[in-house]
């Protein structure tokens, strides 16, 4: 065999290898390294699938409501409802409330709703402080009509960047003190006068003239 040939055997063999060892790392155990997963958090549990949930704090170092958004998927053949949300740690109940009306949250079969941003149904936690710090991976806990609980940690990011449009929608003011007059009596007049006159005029006539 010529030298030009046996170069050409040799990288054709290179190449064949390099194809086997991909296809081996596809199908083996590692095919889960070439997933790639979201940033936010997302889990599935029977037909109901949560994805990019993530816990949404007032964008300053303020106390006020945060909320809780994310896409709820429900893949079944019929209708289910969000009973509720429970974030460890944090005592209070996340209100929940409808895109339109004063229901609850629905999911028809085979559809999907969104948690967060305008015209869309909403999590809010009143006290956004005492439930979430930001940066933490809070473990958050939907519960749905029939498929129950569906448990999986959600990033605590402020509202500010790619989340100020998701955020609390009532961010609290600091407000200003109330000033008073400085110069308003302290106290209520502590008694009352201690007598009344005792006597009458000493100068009025006791008898008329000419009787």
């Amino acid at each position: 065999m010529s030298r030009s040939l046996r170069r050409g055997a040799l990288a054709a063999s290179a190449i064949v290898v390099s194809i086997a060892s991909l296809s081996a790392c596809g199908s083996g155990n590692d095919a889960q390294t070439l997933q790639v997963k979201p940033d936010n958090a997302a889990t599935s549990v029977g037909d109901i699938k949560l994805q990019n949930v993530t816990v949404i704090t007032q964008p300053d170092a303020a106390t006020g409501p945060a909320v809780i958004t994310g896409t709820i998927f429900n893949n079944g053949t019929g209708p289910q409802t969000l009973d509720s949300i429970a974030v460890k740690g944090y005592d209070g109940k996340v209100a929940l409330h409808a895109a339109k009306g004063a229901g609850p949250i629905t999911l028809p079969a085979q559809s999907s709703v969104t948690l967060g941003g305008k015209g869309n149904a909403s999590a809010v936690i009143a006290d956004g402080s005492a439930a979430a710090t930001d940066g933490n991976a809070q473990l958050v806990t939907f519960s749905f009509s029939d498929t129950g609980e569906v448990p999986l940690r959600a990033f605590v990011v402020p509202a500010r960047s790619y989340f100020e449009g998701y955020g609390p929608s009532s961010i609290p003011v600091t407000p200003k003190p109330k000033e008073t007059p400085s110069g308003t009596p302290t106290g209520t007049a502590s008694g009352t006068p201690s007598g009344t006159p005792e006597g009458t005029p000493s100068g009025t006539t006791s008898a008329t003239t000419g009787q």
